[in-house]
């Protein structure tokens, strides 16, 4: 038996996207900015495209919405785009649990002598909006807050936040690609900026995401070229990725409701399960959660304390069950969790954080099969514990 539960990292294309990403290939292959026939019915293709992602998180214009190479360029777009237009550096705030992408774009802004506040989580991961108040300066230029927590899933109260940052004149991004076709958004009521998604995670085609940019909100491009996507990222669009974009936003709009119940429900059996194992315990907020995400970390008094993440996802793989971990591995040095060290985990506790998170093949046999192979491996390592 083969379950994988790691639809955070990728999702498989959708049939209907692969048909229509092959009809892209063999009959609407042209250039979108040639003014012949095959160009027109390349241009049709991705306004198309343009207008099936924006209806799916309610932007006012489809020419909000500017095509990148994915969710990791569609971050730098926001955090650049803002920020390269001062000639000094000016003041930005973002989260301690926010995506590398933003992480590390943070880093060299404040390398080049940016402020940069980064708001810390309580225990579930949640910011404050009060925090977020505080933490406001005369020179405060762009807040960046992730929408849904990749790691532990925690949903942040962006609603709240988006309203602080509009309060005192100050753009608010999102990076929303864990959230995007997997809980209802409207930013006709939304109170933010900048968006960000991507297309493999609503699957569509890896290689392909989008920006939304608010109308009236400038930005200063990143990449320079001929000029398409309004001169905010020149070079020719990647059709075929973007029509696959187009087509997984329209059927996420289409089933979104009725999806996301089926997965809470079973992502809430596969929490109170998991839990129930002894050894384990849930990271992030079960109530503010991404619907399909669930997440744990063995307990600080547990014997097993000392079992990494990556050896449960190794175990795991064994059986044929796909998860992820959330240490990472750098130079052969395995690393604790930044997002469970920024929630109050220890070192040893935040190499031990686990990641399972299901999608539209998931049922509910493949939850109970895995939570069985997750107790024979504790089980497993607990006697071998004792011996």
């Amino acid at each position: 038996m083969q379950i994988y539960l790691d639809y955070s990292a990728t999702t498989p294309p959708h049939p209907l996207v692969l048909q229509r990403v092959q009809a892209v290939c063999t009959e609407g292959w042209g250039n979108p900015s040639s003014l012949h026939s095959w160009g027109n019915r390349a241009a049709t293709l991705l306004e198309t495209a343009r207008c099936q992602v924006a209806s799916l998180i309610g932007a006012a214009n489809p020419d909000e919405i500017v095509f990148t190479a994915g969710g990791t360029e569609a971050d730098n777009l926001a955090i650049f785009g803002i920020t390269s237009q001062y000639p000094e550096p000016q003041h930005l705030i973002i989260s301690q649990v926010e995506h590398p992408a933003i992480a590390r774009a943070a880093d060299t802004l404040e390398a080049q002598g940016w402020q940069v506040t980064r708001l810390g989580v309580d225990g579930q991961g949640r910011i404050a909006p009060t925090d977020l108040e505080q933490a406001i300066q005369s020179n405060t230029v762009l807040i960046s807050i992730i929408y849904g927590q990749s790691e532990i899933g925690t949903i942040q109260p962006i609603a709240a936040l988006g309203a602080i940052a509009k309060k005192h004149g100050i753009l608010f991004h999102t990076d929303a690609v864990q959230a995007v076709g997997r809980i209802p958004i409207d930013l006709q009521t939304l109170p933010v900026d900048l968006l960000s998604l991507s297309g493999h995670k609503i699957y569509g085609l890896q290689g392909a995401g989008a920006l939304y940019v608010r109308d009236g909100v400038e930005l200063k491009p990143q990449i320079y070229g001929g000029g398409q996507e309004r001169s905010l990222r020149s070079g020719t669009q990647n059709l075929p990725g973007i029509v696959a974009l187009g087509t997984a936003a329209e059927l996420a709009e289409q089933t979104l409701p009725e999806e996301s119940l089926r997965l809470l429900m079973m992502r809430n059996q596969l929490l109170r399960l998991g839990a129930n194992h002894g050894h384990l315990q849930i990271t992030g907020d079960c109530d503010q959660r991404l619907p399909h995400h669930v997440s744990f970390a063995l307990r600080q008094d547990s014997p097993l304390l000392g079992l990494t993440g990556k050896a449960i996802v190794r175990q795991l793989n064994l059986a044929g069950i796909a998860i992820s971990a959330g240490s990472a591995c750098h130079s052969g040095k395995l690393n604790p969790s930044a997002i469970l060290k920024a929630i109050g985990y220890g070192d040893r506790q935040a190499l031990s954080g686990i990641r399972l998170t299901l999608g539209a093949q998931t049922q509910t046999e493949d939850i109970e099969w895995t939570t069985i192979a997750l107790q024979q491996i504790l089980e497993r390592q607990y006697t071998a514990v004792l011996v």
